[in-house]
């Protein structure tokens, strides 16, 4: 598919990490394709891999503008992570005030986390947004920042919320080789995620159909807690499963910052993803995502 579709075959991709790199290549097969990084070493990894790339630090003021070269009718992919700390997003503000051209298409991709914790019942994109950390606050600052820009520059907007996301690489194999623990299955919170290669379908989807705009959720279907998926990943490995602590227990044990993701529980609905960006799962089974990341692991 060929995205930016409205102007030219252009896409720019800020914050290429793990997702953005698999983003990139698969876009190459039809676009030209720019990435934005922080750091010389990884902008030097990128072009080994033969994706173009250049660096930027937004943790910093910007005295220049961005490249219009780059940005103007191009399709925009923004994964830059926010700042650890604070309640805005500064570093996709700094971005914002350097661009001088208008993109044919802003998809930001932003957390399920803004929902916050629902006890374990379903949110859909009519749900109100309900931050419970300063980490969601951050994204949804954000969000309503692209809200803005976008508005005012009449640029199509999409805001994919996305969950845990895994695939080679990023799956628990070292934390069940260690033999960390998790919540008990009785007590575990429901949790939602994604396989890295269907996020980047969706990427790609949200930004060649002209017709898609707004909030969309990104998921695949499946809302298991964080304890069963662990538990799927230890008998597809043949790594013995995980000990289990109590939820009080494992507030004497693990860190703030973990516990704040556990202390939340929501079913994640897809089916405006599925319906109105024509999404096609590879692994909507989550058995067979995780066979698939191992298969794909590196070395």
């Amino acid at each position: 598919m060929t995205v930016a579709s409205e102007h030219s075959n252009k896409a720019l991709i800020v914050g290429c990490g793990y997702v953005g790199k698999r983003l990139a290549q698969k876009l190459q097969a039809s676009s030209s394709v720019h990435a934005v990084v922080r750091s010389e070493a990884r902008r030097d990894a990128l072009n080994e891999a033969g994706i173009d790339a250049s660096t930027l630090d937004l943790d910093r003021p910007q005295s220049r503008t961005f490249p219009n070269e780059l940005i103007e009718h191009a399709a925009l992919f923004y994964l830059a992570p926010p700042p650890a700390e604070g309640l805005s997003d500064t570093r996709l503000d700094r971005f914002l005030r350097i661009v001088n051209a208008s993109p044919s298409v802003f998809v930001y991709i932003s957390t399920t986390g803004v929902y916050g914790d629902t006890g374990g019942g379903e949110v859909d994109e009519t749900t109100r947004v309900n931050p419970q950390t300063q980490r969601a606050e951050r994204r949804v600052s954000a969000e309503d920042m692209t809200r803005v820009w976008c508005t005012e520059n009449q640029v199509r907007r999409l805001v994919l919320r996305v969950p845990g996301i895994y695939g080679p690489g990023r799956l628990p194999v070292e934390r069940l080789q260690r033999g960390e623990p998790v919540i008990a299955l009785a007590e575990a919170g429901i949790t939602n995620r994604i396989h890295v290669d269907d996020l980047v379908a969706a990427c790609i989807a949200a930004a060649g159909n002209t017709e898609a705009r707004g909030v969309y959720n990104v998921t695949d279907g499946n809302s298991i807690s964080g304890t069963e998926f662990t538990l799927r990943v230890a008998q597809l490995t043949n790594l013995p499963p995980p000990p289990q602590l109590s939820m009080d227990e494992a507030r004497l044990v693990l860190s703030p910052e973990r516990m704040s993701f556990l202390d939340e529980s929501r079913r994640v609905s897809n089916r405006r993803m599925l319906k109105e960006l024509g999404v096609r799962l590879k692994y909507a089974n989550i058995d067979d995502g995780i066979r698939a990341s191992l298969a794909a692991a590196p070395a």
